[in-house]
């Protein structure tokens, strides 16, 4: 019997795959545990558009981010660090201090974490700093360091 999976099962399928199963286990397993669905035609053509709209999202969320990437290639942000008497920083600059510069001068609002920084920025001056924004899409942004008494 053709079933739809609803959730992942070990040893069975993922979820929303199309899976044969043995009748018994379908019927007195599967089906009252609301693990799956019957592979009928209405169901089938519930997966089809649900896969449909995803795909369709996939394409704007990777459509928008290679924007963001265009936007990004001419951004410099400026961010002001203490900094002692012979110029060494205070602290460093993190990817936490780039996402909440980027937010507040640009309007543009990505997660510290796909900031792709090896290592905090200990000195001062310009360092170039990739940002992971799409499965695929990277972009770059000019950071200056300036430092302040």
């Amino acid at each position: 019997m053709k079933v739809i999976l609803k959730q992942d099962i070990k040893g069975v399928g993922k979820k929303d795959q199309v899976v044969n199963a043995a009748d018994g286990y379908a019927r007195n397993f599967l089906f009252p545990k609301n693990l799956a669905v019957p592979a009928d035609s209405g169901n089938m053509n519930n997966l089809k558009a649900k896969n449909e709209s995803i795909q369709y999202r996939k394409g704007e969320d990777l459509k928008e981010a290679k924007e963001i990437a265009e936007k990004m290639k001419k951004i410099t942000l400026k961010i002001a660090v203490k900094a002692g008497d012979n110029g060494k920083l205070f602290g460093a600059v993190t990817a936490k201090e780039i996402a909440e510069s980027l937010k507040k001068d640009h309007k543009i609002d990505v997660d510290k974490k796909k900031i792709l920084l090896s290592e905090s920025i200990k000195v001062a001056g310009t360092t170039r700093v990739e940002i992971k924004l799409n499965e695929g899409v990277m972009a770059s942004v000019l950071v200056m360091v300036v430092p302040t008494k």
